[in-house]
């Protein structure tokens, strides 16, 4: 990614594909509440389906109430990191191939998209990619225990731009609490955005969360501060969208206080 089409650390977004889920009204799958991704209908491919049908029951699953032992569904123990809405994983399997020593939860509302992140999960023969069908705020309410993450990842999620819509926008107080909560003292939320007026609003909202302490961008990639995960993204076509029209991307990276 070109350094000089990039602001980091002190916010502006875009959202291109409307994906993850939301917080303003907190609540369950069984009593609704308000949510940031649009309900949008596609069908699978045939060689889609096929690769849906082969891997599907071994490495996704639909959220639930249950909790989820991660440790066995990956078999393994290792730090784990969750992606807020994946879209189609272009993000997710270079992360994933990043970091071989991690496991990498992908939760995403949109089908076909998941059937694109198992096709080239398939593809490139990725191990460390499991993947939920649902919203996030489920997850994490509900599957995920406190302390248990090593990072989050969100990027590049709806704006919502309207006033009207502000209520459907994710990054909001309760959810900065939900995620900090989930992450283990010194874990990491990454956030991405390329929309300049909700930059602005998840670097105040994020900020304003106790348990979590901003990170400098610079400090990380001169390695003068620590992250347990990397923050290096490959660039979608969504962002890359971005830079063509001239819009800026705000990386915000906040850790969780430790003790």
């Amino acid at each position: 990614m070109p350094e000089t089409a990039v602001m980091r650390d002190n916010g502006a977004v875009n959202d291109a594909e409307p994906r993850v889920s939301g917080p303003e009204e907190q609540g369950s799958r069984l009593h609704p509440r308000v949510t940031s991704f649009r309900s949008r209908r596609g069908a699978l491919t045939d060689s889609q389906q096929l690769t849906w049908d082969r891997l599907w029951p071994v490495i996704g699953a639909d959220v639930s109430d249950e909790p989820l032992d991660t440790a066995a569904w990956f078999g393994r123990e290792a730090p784990t990191i969750v992606e807020i809405g994946c879209g189609t994983g272009t993000a997710t399997t270079a992360m994933a191939k990043a970091e071989p020593h991690a496991n990498l939860l992908a939760v995403e509302v949109y089908r076909p998209g998941l059937a694109q992140l198992l096709q080239a999960i398939e593809r490139e023969s990725i191990q460390n990619i499991r993947v939920l069908r649902g919203d996030a705020m489920d997850v994490l309410e509900n599957m995920l225990a406190d302390g248990s993450l090593t990072g989050a990842r969100v990027f590049f999620p709806d704006p919502w731009p309207k006033a009207r819509h502000h209520k459907r926008r994710l990054l909001q107080a309760p959810t900065f609490k939900l995620i900090a909560e989930k992450l283990m003292p010194g874990g990491v939320l990454h956030v991405a955005t390329d929309h300049a007026e909700y930059a602005e609003w998840i670097a105040e909202t994020g900020d304003a969360e106790p348990l979590l302490t901003r990170l400098s961008w610079d400090e990380l990639a001169q390695g003068a501060a620590e992250s347990p995960m990397t923050h290096e993204r490959p660039v979608t076509k969504f962002e890359d969208k971005a830079h063509r029209v001239g819009r800026p991307i705000t990386e915000l990276i906040w850790g969780k206080v430790q003790g």
